[in-house]
């Protein structure tokens, strides 16, 4: 998988939160609201963003195991859940964390999402979940994690999943030029296949409607304004390296892209919520 660094995870934590579909957390809060307990595998857990902003929509009593290949993000993941809980103990690898009221058993795995998912997806799994990942898997790596959550059947949820839109304030007349070359860079493989990209979130909802699941998504767009000004600009510097990777574009124009100064910017995404039949 490409590699994202522990301050670019932090910094776009607060908005990956704020931009969450409300309406699907509820609805996987309701699907769990009787559950006296829950396990959870997140997949490419950075650095434990996701835990901290689906724990509170689930039971009491919560299992969860994190998978990420980067041993530097799962450190970054162990520390930033010991400051999050309100109580902490650790054994191993294993964090015993209390948070509201909510008690949280939590597993940190190194281990290649490429590799066996067999080992990775426990036969007692109630939930499957990850945030912004899926643009970066191929189709056929999503179509292989619904029939094997299905195998399970267990509750799909994924948040974040890039859909191709971006909007940049104030505009400039290379935007349409180097969005298409971003998503060009996008569909190459990051360690999972030939990558969807922005098709990703189409590819989820087929894979699992395909199993017999029942699917609801919604849109989680980011919404950029000024006080989002450092990631904004780190946004705009990780796309126009994007670009020049692909080499379709005068480093020029790339160049002239990246010198306004921006002051708003929206990314579209989509939040997946799939549900085995009952």
């Amino acid at each position: 998988m490409s590699s994202f660094t522990p301050h670019w995870l932090a910094l776009r934590e607060p908005v990956d939160r704020r931009s969450r579909n409300a309406d699907l957390a509820r609805h996987l809060a309701d699907r769990f609201r009787d559950a006296r307990s829950v396990s959870v595998v997140d997949l490419g857990c950075g650095t434990g963003s996701n835990l901290r902003a689906t724990a509170p929509l689930l039971t009491a009593d919560q299992c969860w195991t994190l998978i990420d290949a980067d041993a530097t993000l799962l450190d970054a993941a162990g520390s930033a859940l010991w400051h999050w809980a309100d109580v902490a103990r650790q054994s191993g690898d294993t964090l015993m964390l209390e948070k509201e009221e909510r008690k949280l058993v939590v597993i940190l795995r190194q281990a290649d999402l490429a590799g066996d998912l067999g080992h990775i997806l426990q036969a007692n799994v109630d939930l499957v979940t990850a945030s912004a990942l899926f643009d970066l898997a191929s189709t056929a790596f999503i179509e292989r994690i619904a029939r094997m959550t299905s195998a399970r059947r267990a509750a799909f949820y994924t948040v974040l999943t890039y859909d191709g839109r971006q909007t940049w304030t104030p505009a400039h007349a290379g935007d349409a030029d180097l969005l298409e070359a971003f998503h060009a860079h996008q569909r190459t493989d990051k360690g999972l296949g030939i990558a969807a990209g922005p098709a990703a979130p189409a590819a989820l909802a087929a894979a699992f409607r395909s199993v017999g699941y029942e699917v609801k998504d919604g849109d989680s767009p980011w919404v950029l304004g000024p006080a989002d000004e450092r990631l904004i600009a780190d946004l705009a510097a990780g796309f126009a390296a994007a670009v020049r990777e692909t080499g379709r574009l005068d480093p020029t124009a790339i160049d002239d892209w990246l010198s306004i100064q921006r002051t708003a910017a929206e990314v579209g995404h989509i939040d997946t919520l799939a549900l085995p039949p009952e």
